[in-house]
């Protein structure tokens, strides 16, 4: 049996930007590895969730030069917590913008979670522009997909964290919560929208990992992280990322001839497995690796080892 995959050693980056994007909005770039190497582009989570070390590391740095930027509103981007101008299709024209930035062609496309739905995206609309497509946790935004983390379905695994999500929102709005935390979460009292934040950011920090990892929660908890990754996440979600229902799946056969990974948890949680088995079905040339004792986080050891496989696998 192979040893899985570890992390590449941490790592700075080579050079750091902002660019503004238009509408306000300044969005934090950098770039690691080894310039003039196989060009890729990082997609963080959430949406809201910014970018971190960690995520430097899933590729060889002397086989990729990688450009990582925070989305609009969240990370090292301004203005913070923003939710005007700040769709996805917003997000698709900025990546497009980045790479025009690096002078690539083409580059390898890597997303998880909410990124894997923003490279999904990306790449559906240029295909062109797409040499490889790495994707995990894979989330379509569909009626189901929501209903089944914020109505019914992930509370009957985590009853215990499921009141507590519950908690701010009075019985008489609880039939639509994410429409009862829009309401908060963009209040004009701070402390509202705190509280709010907390408790929307907290119950996914809590459900996305197969084991509890108390200090993950505390960062998912931490009120400035919080601050933007449950308004901007929330006002997605409000609006269904602005897809219609079942886009990204009709529309996978744009992907065709485009190589790639979709590497998804048996026991994720926010995304249900049977997503990415309906897009591993509709893109037949992504190899597909539904990893066994594994949640959501690409910090599960089995995901990690096929994400690292999959950017070796797609380097040069």
């Amino acid at each position: 049996m192979e040893t899985p995959r570890e992390f590449y050693p941490p790592i700075e980056p080579y050079e750091t930007g902002r660019m503004e994007v238009g509408d306000g909005h300044v969005i934090y770039w950098e770039r690691v590895g080894t310039p003039g190497a196989t060009p890729a582009v990082f997609l963080h989570g959430g949406p809201g969730g910014g970018c971190e070390p960690d995520h430097r590391r899933f590729f060889d740095p002397s086989r990729y030069d990688v450009l990582l930027f925070d989305q609009r509103g969240c990370g090292r981007s301004t203005p913070y917590a923003e939710l005007e101008a700040n769709t996805t299709w917003h997000l698709v024209a900025d990546i497009e913008r980045l790479r025009a930035l690096v002078g690539c062609e083409t580059w390898v496309v890597f997303g998880g979670s909410w990124g894997a739905t923003l490279a999904l995206a990306y790449a559906e609309t240029h295909p062109e522009r797409v040499r490889a497509l790495i994707v995990r946790g894979i989330y379509t935004v569909t009626k189901a997909e929501i209903d089944w983390y914020y109505r019914y379905g992930v509370s009957e695994m985590f009853p215990d964290a499921w009141e507590r999500f519950l908690a701010p929102i009075p019985e008489v709005e609880r039939d639509d919560l994410v429409a009862a935390y829009r309401r908060r979460l963009t209040s004009p009292d701070p402390e509202v929208r705190r509280v709010a934040a907390q408790a929307w950011s907290t119950w996914e920090g809590t459900t996305i990992t197969l084991l509890p990892r108390p200090a993950l929660v505390e960062h998912f908890g931490e009120a400035h992280f919080a601050e933007a990754f449950a308004r901007i996440e929330n006002h997605f979600f409000f609006h269904d990322c602005w897809l219609k229902e079942g886009q990204l799946l009709r529309d996978a056969r744009r992907l065709h001839g485009i190589p790639g990974a979709i590497i998804h948890g048996r026991y994720d949680m926010p995304c249900p497995a049977r997503t990415a088995f309906e897009l591993h079905k509709a893109w037949p040339e992504a190899a597909f690796h539904l990893i066994e004792g594994a949640g959501h986080a690409a910090s599960e050891p089995g995901i990690r080892d096929a994400l690292i496989r999959a950017t070796d696998r797609f380097a040069g």
